[in-house]
């Protein structure tokens, strides 16, 4: 887990802490000015800075299998998001529940893959990560009688980079750093693969409510599903956990992998401000008090802004911070009901 350390006198992380935390940015949330022109102003800047958008090719969905279990029917199937982009994923529809289904897309943070979500365990770190933390989000969502998308993010499990440079678990940092040298960001190329998921669903199952679809992820998996929630309007309800937290208390000062860096972002505004381009859809904001990573004060802050955005909607229900007591991980006890008065009106 990351700690905050001292540096000596020497070191350059010091300028940039001092302009992470003096610098005023240039499209922060002013309470004050006109409204929608700086949410218009806010998303092109986004739009910007995510790098270019990757080209649609046909989807080509492949239904690979198709598995009968006690609670729910599991389809395995595989898409193009891309060329030479093959997404795996896993559709789980729930059998004590009538057609059409609304469906959660749950997305894993930094594991050994998407098979955390569906509570498989595959390599010997997988006990210990389902142990704590409340991954099986999969498991959970068929307990909420949803459907759930697993979907593998790029850089983890079936999808990781073999440049991975002698680590015995995942990492994206060497793909995250090519979409960088590309004009592109692993933020922007993870979103587009949920977009495209969506699509293929859309295009091949018929039992699925294609006007239900939430997104949810944990930690890395969070970060995905904030910013993919600002450009996919399907998403209708968005849940992120460990992940939603000022630049200045998380990514900026503590090391982090380098999917979870968009160049220049912090220049214009931090992870409060782009909710505007969410809002009003729900937005449920997950924490651990004690998450060393992203730390508990620069969430407060961060939904503080978020708070005031909704304000500004004319939905101030519509946002909600879901705090738990320890660290980095998902809160299924606490966070579930939440999402259910959000998703399906209880």
């Amino acid at each position: 887990m990351n700690e905050i350390i001292e540096h000596n006198e020497y070191c350059s992380d010091l300028a940039h802490e001092h302009i992470l935390l003096t610098r005023k940015k240039l499209l922060g949330f002013d309470p004050n000015a006109d409204y929608q022109s700086w949410k218009e102003t806010v998303r092109e800047k986004l739009d910007d800075l995510l790098g270019d958008m990757p080209e649609k090719v046909e989807l080509k969905v492949n239904v690979e299998w198709e598995k009968e279990h006690e609670d729910f029917i599991e389809r395995r199937f595989t898409f193009y998001s891309e060329v030479d982009t093959l997404v795996p994923c896993h559709l789980w529809i729930p059998k004590n529940k009538k057609a059409p289904h609304p469906m959660v897309i749950c997305l894993q943070g930094h594991s050994s893959g998407m098979h955390i979500s569906m509570g498989r365990v595959k390599t010997e770190l997988d006990e210990e990560s389902l142990s704590n933390g409340d991954r099986d989000f999969a498991l959970q969502i068929i307990k909420e009688g949803y459907a759930a998308l697993v979907i593998e993010q790029r850089g983890f499990g079936e999808r990781r980079s073999p440049q991975n440079h002698g680590q015995t678990h995942t990492t994206c940092s060497h793909p995250s750093m090519v979409a960088i040298l590309l004009g592109r960001t692993m933020v922007r190329e993870r979103g587009w693969d949920i977009s495209r998921a969506i699509d293929a669903v859309g295009e091949t199952f018929n039992d699925i409510d294609m006007d239900k679809i939430a997104l949810m992820g944990n930690s890395g998996g969070g970060t995905a599903t904030y910013y993919t929630a600002c450009f996919e309007p399907r998403i209708k309800v968005v849940m992120p956990s460990s992940s939603v937290c000022s630049f200045d208390t998380s990514i900026g000062v503590l090391r982090h992998c380098d999917c979870n860096y968009v160049p220049r972002i912090a220049k214009y505004f931090d992870m409060g401000e782009i909710a505007c381009l969410i809002a009003p859809r729900p937005l449920i904001v997950v924490a651990g008090r004690k998450d060393h990573g992203f730390l508990y004060p620069g969430v407060e802050k961060v939904f503080d802004v978020i708070k005031q955005i909704y304000e500004k909607e004319g939905a101030p229900d519509n946002c909600q911070l879901v705090v738990g007591e320890e660290g980095h991980r998902f809160y299924a006890d606490i966070s579930w009901p939440v999402f259910r008065k959000y998703f399906v009106g209880e």
